[in-house]
């Protein structure tokens, strides 16, 4: 490692532990509980990230690694999510068949329309971000199904004795938690450019891509995202609604 290299990471890690440092003061002034979850969190994708890198230098030209890498990535993911929203094995396999569909149709849709072409590159790169997306999508969904059918149990039970079935009487909750689920996509998109300058635009932009065509790759990924959430929610809701109990679990 030259010195250039050296002073850098050091200089990164100085940023890092100091931005740790006000993270964690300011959640234990506000005695939020597990703060240290924060710190240890930025650890782990430290970690994982410098693996990452040196594992995707070997990957990232053939195309049959980079699918296993997805596939470690799915589940990681389809797991991480399902801790989040209640685990058990049969809630394991209706997050994982959900986010499969979320992310299989928007990949599908993205190389078959010619939207970007099906390179090695172009499945990792979307692959793993709408991975990410559906993760984030299916858990705010299931969460927000479970607090808001515990909110809300005494109008569930209102509508079955009026003789409703348990999808009918849950519907306009899972309605609700599908709209939720969506909004930090939903806000992320439509402020894109004028709040926020997305991770994959930016680096791009400095691995020396035309801005034009980094804007190209974006707004694929961010309709990837939304296009993703919709289905993964959407079906999470539709399987999972009719079964919640007032407490959120079944």
């Amino acid at each position: 490692m030259t010195p250039e290299m050296t002073q850098m990471v050091l200089r990164t890690l100085l940023g890092v532990v100091v931005l740790l440092a006000v993270a964690l003061l300011v959640l234990r002034a506000a005695g939020v509980p597990h703060r240290a979850d924060t710190a240890i969190a930025v650890l782990r994708g430290a970690v994982q990230l410098a693996v990452i890198s040196v594992v995707l230098t070997g990957v990232i030209a053939d195309l049959r690694w980079v699918l296993v890498a997805l596939a470690v990535m799915f589940t990681v993911a389809v797991v991480t999510s399902t801790r989040r929203v209640s685990w058990t094995v049969q809630r394991l396999g209706i997050v994982a068949a959900s986010m499969a569909a979320g992310v299989a149709v928007t990949l599908s849709t993205v190389f078959a329309t010619g939207a970007l072409d099906l390179t090695p590159r172009y499945v990792l790169a979307i692959g793993g971000i709408v991975i990410g997306g559906a993760m984030s999508v299916a858990t705010l969904a299931g969460r927000r199904l479970a607090q808001a059918t515990a909110d809300r149990w005494d109008e569930v039970e209102a509508w079955l004795a009026l003789g409703a079935t348990p999808r009918e009487a849950t519907a306009d909750i899972g309605r609700f938690a599908i709209r939720e689920a969506l909004i930090p996509s939903t806000d992320q998109t439509r402020t894109t450019g004028l709040v926020t300058l997305p991770g994959a635009f930016v680096g791009a932009i400095f691995g020396g891509i035309v801005p034009i065509e980094a804007g190209r790759f974006q707004i694929v990924v961010l309709a990837g995202i939304i296009a993703a959430g919709a289905v993964t929610a959407t079906l999470l809701v539709h399987v999972l609604a009719p079964r919640m109990e007032r407490l959120g679990t079944g």
